[in-house]
């Protein structure tokens, strides 16, 4: 499926390091350290980034350093699902994720508009590899959260989700966003109006500071000489 706009060019960068998938706070932390490795050693022009990996790992950092715009997977979905409906939810795959994610939607001020975080038992990596394994759960976790938690919007949450909430979408009593779908909309949205960097604020470029042991990119971005 494809997801980008007709003259819009996609290109992956995966992470050097780190765990395979984020099932953790502390997986998470390592997560965000390989989105900057691998923003820092991209030589390549963009004019915006995705941040492939629901829960946004990253993020903010990411933001401060990169001079185009930088859109997460979960960050896009959520302001995506508040434009839509009243009380959104989530549905993702790894059970520890429920905490994780009602904790980043907390963070961005929206937990009045969270109906519900539903988990199913496969992980998102399971999913991915065997989606028509999880159908079944995924309409299921969808139409509880419409159905028992009231919730207006649904959001499909995870990279191993992308794809699914077009094949979902005849099962499920509310809209279903991709997550992957949002953040690319955003990005492309971003790169048109070509937004210029804040040269103050909490999302300004840092001062430079001195680094250790780490990727000759990534000390580069940091300031480091």
């Amino acid at each position: 499926m494809r997801f980008a706009a007709k003259g819009t060019t996609l290109r992956a960068i995966t992470g050097a390091f780190g765990p395979r998938y984020i099932a953790s706070r502390a997986a998470y932390a390592v997560a965000g350290h390989a989105a900057l490795d691998a923003f820092a050693n991209d030589r390549q022009a963009r004019d915006a980034v995705v941040l492939a990996c629901f829960g946004d790992p990253g993020l903010a950092a990411l933001k401060e350093v990169s001079p185009v715009p930088v859109v997460g997977m979960a960050e896009a979905s959520i302001l995506q699902a508040c434009a839509i409906g009243h009380r959104f939810s989530i549905v993702t795959g790894g059970e520890r994720w429920q905490s994780m994610l009602e904790e980043f939607v907390a963070s961005h001020g929206l937990t009045s508009r969270l109906a519900s975080v539903r988990t199913v038992a496969p992980t998102g990596a399971d999913i991915a590899r065997d989606p028509k394994a999880a159908m079944a759960l995924l309409a299921k976790g969808c139409n509880a959260c419409v159905k028992e938690d009231g919730a207006d919007v649904v959001i499909l949450g995870g990279a191993g989700l992308a794809g699914l909430a077009a094949k979902l979408k005849d099962q499920v009593d509310a809209p279903l966003l991709d997550g992957v779908a949002c953040a690319i909309s955003m990005a492309e949205g971003l790169a048109k109006q070509k937004p210029v960097k804040a040269a103050l604020g909490a999302l300004a470029k840092p001062a430079p500071v001195d680094s250790v042991n780490l990727s000759k990119g990534l000390s580069k971005l940091l300031g480091s000489p």
